[in-house]
């Protein structure tokens, strides 16, 4: 839901408590059915706002790196309803995906710009600058870090007022549930931030959606 405007060493094999050529280990708040709840700040140079989010998974395969889910906006300016995409993301696991995004415009500096936003990131960073992290064992680690790209709109059509162009760069913790996330577009203010809670509806889904004014 970003607002479109016009404009530290590492040891050598990071471990400790909370990350240790594995996939993450399995969560159980990371589930189909799982909902989330939180806001976005789409605060731009003009304004200041945030924006009240859900998500919901509906779907999880942590063996292949997928998963997908709703995302639903309930305060966007310019929106008479809640606004809902579907969304599809990579979970980086350094088998199916790495920390280096390749695609949506993104360039590996831009990644290590947005990864380093996370403060769990950090005993990483050093693999992650060298090769995205393939080196790296995530099979203990207490984040799973995603990227969320946003397919669709679910109920309304592509004349909105928003847009979908960007993607998230997500932190997941399995301690607690909660998730947070930056999105990138370089059509964007930086580093809008996703901040959302697990709500303990029920284990069926995840959702995370952007909405850009366009």
């Amino acid at each position: 839901m970003p607002v479109r405007v016009a404009e530290s060493s590492a040891p050598s094999q990071p471990s400790g408590s909370n990350c240790g050529q594995t996939s993450p280990s399995a969560c159980s708040l990371l589930s189909v059915g799982q909902a989330f709840s939180g806001t976005q700040n789409v605060s731009s140079m003009q304004k200041d706002e945030a924006w009240r989010v859900n998500v919901r998974i509906q779907g999880c395969d942590l063996e292949h790196g997928y998963l997908c889910g709703t995302m639903e906006a309930l305060n966007v300016p310019m929106a008479d309803t809640p606004v809902v995409t579907f969304w599809e993301g990579e979970i980086v696991d350094t088998k199916n995906y790495t920390f280096f995004t390749g695609k949506w415009e993104a360039t590996p500096e831009d990644d290590i710009r947005h990864w380093t936003k996370f403060p769990s990131f950090s005993a990483l960073q050093s693999h992650v600058e060298v090769d995205g992290g393939k080196s790296l064992d995530l099979s203990n680690c207490q984040y799973i870090f995603m990227r969320w790209k946003e397919q669709y709109f679910v109920n309304v059509g592509t004349d909105c007022g928003l847009t979908i162009a960007g993607f998230y760069y997500v932190c997941f913790s399995c301690s607690d549930g909660s998730i947070n996330g930056f999105y990138y577009d370089p059509n964007s203010s930086p580093f809008q931030k996703l901040e959302l809670k697990s709500t303990n509806e029920g284990r069926q889904g995840f959702s995370f959606s952007s909405y850009e004014l366009r």
